[in-house]
């Protein structure tokens, strides 16, 4: 029986703290694909209000998402990951609009380490305050949703090879 295929473009999502831009390069790397960061389709007004401690609401979300969107339509039929937190199904929702067939790699772990791991890192504009927010906003992949859920103890190295697994056991698209 054939090794059912990686999907085109995944999506390396989950709250903040938990490894998005360390994983999300290994999960493209494996699979031989570019790596875009999230992050960096955020508008600088964004940035400005997390680094403030300000959640970002739905209006803020938009056009983020949507430059993300952009971005894995262009690489359909080509292959990439990207990370992007994709918090609610909405987000998500949004995201297949603009390129059907994505998956998403939802990163999941404890609060506590992943409070942790965010308490640890340096530069990033996203404080731990924002952490509960987060967890509140968290609206996990539904069945009917492409995608698998990764723990996220372990090294990066072991994470990354757990998202490959887990992806390789999804069914091929109908």
């Amino acid at each position: 029986m054939q090794q059912p295929q990686i999907p085109h473009v995944v999506v390396v999502m989950g709250v903040a703290g938990t490894g998005k831009t360390t994983i999300g390069p290994l999960l493209a790397a494996r699979l031989g694909v570019p790596y875009a960061e999230g992050d960096d389709f955020h508008p600088p007004a964004n940035i400005a209000k997390m680094t403030a401690g300000t959640p970002l609401d739905d209006d803020d979300r938009w056009p983020w998402l949507d430059a993300i969107g952009a971005w894995a339509h262009e690489r359909a039929g080509f292959g990439g990951a990207v990370s992007c937190s994709a918090l609610k199904r909405s987000y998500r929702d949004r995201l297949r609009a603009a390129a059907p067939g994505l998956v998403f790699v939802h990163l999941t772990g404890s609060r506590e380490l992943i409070e942790d791991r965010m308490s640890h890192r340096e530069g990033h504009f996203m404080p731990t305050a924002l952490l509960d927010s987060q967890f509140a906003t968290l609206q996990p992949l539904q069945p009917d949703e492409a995608g698998v859920a990764v723990d996220v103890s372990g090294s990066p190295e072991e994470i990354a090879e757990r998202a490959v697994t887990a992806l390789r056991a999804l069914p091929e698209p109908a």
